[in-house]
Formats: C-alpha cells, sequence, structure tokens
C-alpha cells in the first residue's frame, strides 16, 4: 500500500477567547471526594478544575501530614501551564492546620505569584465572618491526635469552640467511605444549645449532601470543608451570583470585599 501523507489543511484556524473559569485544586494523591464535589457545587456554570496531586500516606497524623509541606511547590508547578487561574485550593483541612495556613498559601503562590490561594481553614474562617457566627461545634472524622492542632487553629483564631467531636478513623481513604447517615447523626449529636454554627470537617468526608438536612434539624448553618472551599472560589472568581441553596445557608452570602486582600 501506498504511503499516506499528511498535509496542512487550507482552512484558517482561528481561536476563541475563551469565557471559562479555571480553578486550580492540590488534592492529595487519595483524595477520593473534594474534586467531585467542587464540581458539583458548580454545576450549570461556565468552569473548570484543574486538578494536581501530591503524595500522602496513610495513617491521617499530625506527623505525616506535616510531610506534604515540601511536595507543595511542585504539586503547585504542574498546573502553571493552565494559568491563569481564578483562584487554587489546597484540599486538606487538617493539613493546612498542621503545616500552617500561611506557608500552605507561599509555597503554593511560588509556582503561582498572585493567584489567591483557598484552603478549608481559611474558608471556613471567612464562612464564620460571613454568617456572623463566633461560637462553634466541630465535627471531624480523624482520631483524637489529629483533631486537636484543630481545635487549637480555631481557638487561636478567635472561635469559642463549644464542643468538639471526632469519629476516630485514620485512613482518608475510609473517610470517604462514612454513611451519610453517620454524618447527621454524629453532627446532630455534636451541636449544642449555645453553638451558632456546625462546622464539619475534612475534604475527603463526603458531607455535601448531609448539610441541608442537618441545618433542618438543629435549626442553625452547617459548614464543612469542601462547601466552604468551593463558596470563596465561587466569590474570589467572580461567581458571587452562585447561590446553589441544596448545599446550605452558607452560599445565599457574600465574602466581604476587603476580605479579598487578605487571600490574594
Amino acid at each position: 500500500m501506498a504511503r499516506v501523507v499528511p498535509s496542512i489543511s487550507s482552512e484558517e484556524v482561528r481561536f476563541d477567547i475563551p469565557e471559562t473559569a479555571r480553578f486550580g485544586l492540590v488534592a492529595l494523591a487519595t483524595d477520593l471526594t473534594s474534586e467531585r464535589d467542587l464540581y458539583r457545587q458548580m454545576q450549570g456554570r461556565d468552569v473548570a478544575i484543574h486538578v494536581s496531586r501530591l503524595a500522602f500516606e496513610n495513617p491521617t497524623t499530625p506527623d505525616n501530614l506535616q510531610l506534604m509541606a515540601p511536595r507543595l511547590v511542585k504539586a503547585a508547578g504542574l498546573l502553571a501551564p493552565v494559568s491563569p487561574l481564578k483562584a487554587v485550593c489546597y484540599s486538606c483541612t487538617a493539613a493546612t492546620v498542621v503545616i500552617g495556613d500561611h506557608e500552605v498559601r507561599s509555597s503554593i503562590q511560588k509556582e503561582l505569584p498572585g493567584i489567591p490561594v483557598v484552603t478549608p481553614t481559611a474558608a471556613a474562617i471567612r464562612a464564620f465572618e460571613a454568617l456572623d457566627v463566633r461560637r462553634i461545634a466541630v465535627l471531624t472524622p480523624y482520631t483524637i491526635a489529629t483533631s486537636q492542632p484543630m481545635a487549637d487553629f480555631f481557638t487561636s483564631e478567635g472561635l469559642d469552640v463549644v464542643n468538639f467531636d471526632c469519629l476516630g478513623v485514620e485512613d482518608d481513604r475510609d473517610m470517604a467511605r462514612i454513611s451519610r447517615q453517620t454524618i447527621i447523626n454524629a453532627a446532630v449529636a455534636a451541636d449544642r444549645k449555645d453553638a451558632q454554627a456546625v462546622f464539619i470537617s475534612c475534604t475527603a468526608l463526603p458531607a455535601l449532601d448531609s448539610i441541608v438536612e442537618i441545618e433542618d434539624r438543629i435549626g442553625k448553618p452547617v459548614v464543612t470543608s469542601n462547601q466552604a472551599a468551593s463558596w470563596l472560589l465561587t466569590r474570589l472568581g467572580g461567581l458571587s451570583d452562585h447561590r446553589p441553596a441544596e448545599f446550605g445557608k452558607l452560599y445565599s452570602f457574600d465574602l466581604a470585599s476587603e476580605k479579598v486582600r487578605d487571600i490574594a
């Protein structure tokens, strides 16, 4: 058979000017939940989520979480070719507390300068500010040893943690399999009369579909790691009109404009 030789088409190549809002996500190699949750919350909008992953070894202990710190720069660098990005999210609540929000942000911005960096803990703080909440009850899927730094973090941020419950799970892949009913029951049990909101930690935890039922049962806002992160990403990305009621009361609130400078 004769060899086929390709030729250049006579059609002039034109390029569209994309209007897509592009976001970056730095996720753990073991993460089974956060990418899906972000897409679900931004459904119906012209968005793209570009994902980079970094190595993580279970169990989820403070020591293992700290090991991710030097890997952040390289993981962020893999997102550089798809810039410009509206914002980038580091999707691990417990690791952000252990490593430090400032160190996470500065490590990512070494490769993505000028791009706002969202962490679940910073997003939670901004959510509590928007909701005018100072007293919280907290639920985590972690062990006590991994939960303690988070309790200390919220206290250091001036919040009054009136109760803190944890489920004692060590592997984040198991956290991703915790049932919806377990999450609902544990969150309702963690609530206290004097709490103004309940925070459910962990980007691996599939808590998104539980938010509205928990809010209905306790009569107060529920903030989760993935919900808060997505809420903050949309506000930073110019999607402040994005208000999906099926993901909780938080989406009816805006980010205070002066807070944007604290994140960029």
